[in-house]
């Protein structure tokens, strides 16, 4: 390309991974409905037999979500944003392009094996780690390619310097590679037995060492799919949707580095009250603890960003996703430190304030934030203004009350549920059956069903806007600088 002419970037794969984040987050969260409704309603566990129970089905909700879903958008969002960042055209290395496609397809392929498997109930049973070797040698290929791509593209890159955002994605993709290796190391036992299922393993590990390894995954998967992708996304977005600068580049350098030391010790939290060492417990609650500061370091920048520009909440629906997306991360990193706290976990754990915290870091943070990064780089792909703002609008508030019903209803649902399995008449006898909290309980699951079908449907109102503004969007002469066009 001679200097002085415009980059013509390659959106072709960042296109494909666009429609499978959509593809997903229905597949996912029309399953959570489902799942939410079956809680409420047990009898709608036998509508299909062994194939819509609740045992069933919540592997493919909680893997069509985080793998499906937010691992899309993660790849369709990088291969936006790192060709615009590093001013380099995936097109320009013929390499770079064959590896991009096939990272897609191999992982496309993937994804569909997980959800045929999931659904016939081939499972390894451990948490986010349902999938079986054969499935996890296929992650391990294509999550290579996309290493590949990542330190390819950065390779040829003309900015000399790296953004921020560059930063978060390469966290992401030396985190997971090192917890994806660990935790799911496993012996196929048919090929050292000759018994049994060839697709049906073991894990390498057993007891504590079992479930210290998976929490130090599971935990971490958190960190590294539902954490520093997204902060990479806002990074990017909320400075270019706004046209504002990024409030203190140097607090998000501080929080990437805090970030990254203080999460990979925090998994211990998950096993308070367990066999595991008591020393390993404690030291999770502390590192759960001063782990508020970089992930609170890295909120506050965001928001800071929008200093003097807040009237913009009012025109740009966009911004809204993103400061409500900060403000839910700010929410969700401080309540998972205090569930941490020894005596706030003795009444928090196995309980549904637990899920009511997952969700409203998930719903609120990392569904909305990927959701806005969609309504910011479809138009700019297309060459097309988005379809409707009005819809927007409406998907906006219908998921923030959605969440709402959700969150709140699973605090009062969990501390209701502590305190009930902890309550002890004069002789020390419990005063409660289990099967007494689970009917006390019955409104709040019901509320959070509702609350969850309200979120279906603003994500169904997503979907349609999206693609409305690819068939039917007003062609956009030029690139929109700032703030992306919206039909009224």
């Amino acid at each position: 390309m001679q200097n002085g002419a415009q980059i013509e970037y390659d959106y072709s794969v960042a296109k494909c991974f666009t429609f499978t984040t959509i593809l997903f987050g229905i597949i996912g969260m029309t399953i959570g409905v489902v799942l939410a409704f079956q809680l409420a309603f047990p009898e709608l566990n036998y509508l299909a037999g062994e194939y819509g129970t609740f045992s069933r089905l919540r592997p493919l909700h909680t893997n069509g979500v985080a793998f499906g879903f937010t691992l899309s958008g993660i790849f369709a969002t990088w291969y936006y944003i790192s060709q615009r960042v590093l001013k380099v055209s995936l097109k320009e290395s013929p390499f770079l392009m064959v590896i991009a496609k096939l990272h897609f397809w191999l992982y496309f392929i993937t994804i569909l094996v997980a959800v045929v498997t999931l659904f016939m109930g081939i499972t390894t049973s451990k948490e986010y780690a349902e999938l079986e070797w054969p499935i996890d040698i296929l992650v391990v290929v294509w999550w290579v390619l996309w290493g590949i791509s990542i330190f390819g593209i950065i390779g040829i890159r003309r900015e000399r310097t790296l953004y921020i955002s560059i930063w978060y994605f390469i966290s992401t993709f030396i985190a997971v590679a090192m917890l994806y290796l660990f935790n799911n190391m496993a012996v196929p036992t048919y090929l050292f037995t000759d018994y049994g299922s060839w697709i049906h393993s073991v894990s390498m590990y057993s007891g504590t060492n079992d479930a210290l390894v998976q929490w130090w995954y599971g935990h971490n998967a958190v960190a590294f799919l539902f954490t520093t992708p997204i902060i990479a996304m806002i990074y990017y977005f909320l400075p270019k949707e706004s046209g504002q600068n990024v409030y203190s580049y140097k607090l998000s350098i501080l929080a990437f580095w805090g970030l990254l030391f203080v999460y990979l010790w925090a998994g211990g939290h998950h096993l308070i009250y367990s066999t595991v060492p008591d020393w390993m417990q404690t030291m999770g609650s502390v590192m759960s603890v001063v782990l508020i500061l970089p992930s609170w370091g890295s909120a506050i920048n965001m928001l800071l960003t929008m200093k003097g520009e807040w009237n913009q909440l009012q025109t740009n629906t966009l911004i809204k996703f993103m400061v409500l997306a900060s403000t839910f991360y700010m929410l969700s990193t401080i309540e998972g430190p205090i569930q941490s706290i020894k005596s706030v976990n003795a009444i928090a754990h196995f309980t549904d304030w637990i899920p009511g915290h997952v969700h409203d870091g998930v719903l609120g943070w990392v569904v909305f934030m990927i959701m806005a990064a969609l309504f910011h780089i479809v138009p700019r792909m297309f060459k097309r203004e988005l379809y409707s703002k009005s819809l927007m609008e409406t998907q906006f508030w219908l998921q923030i009350v959605g969440i709402v019903l959700y969150f709140t209803s699973m605090w009062i649902a969990g501390i209701t549920q502590g305190m009930m399995w902890r309550a002890y008449d004069e002789y020390g006898s419990l005063v409660y059956s289990f099967i007494d909290t689970v009917t006390v309980l019955h409104p709040y699951y019901t509320i959070r069903a509702v609350g969850g079908l309200l979120y279906l449907i603003g994500f169904f109102i997503f979907t349609y806007n999206i693609y409305k503004t690819i068939r039917c969007g007003r062609v956009l002469d030029k690139e929109p600088v700032n703030a992306t066009p919206v039909a009224a």
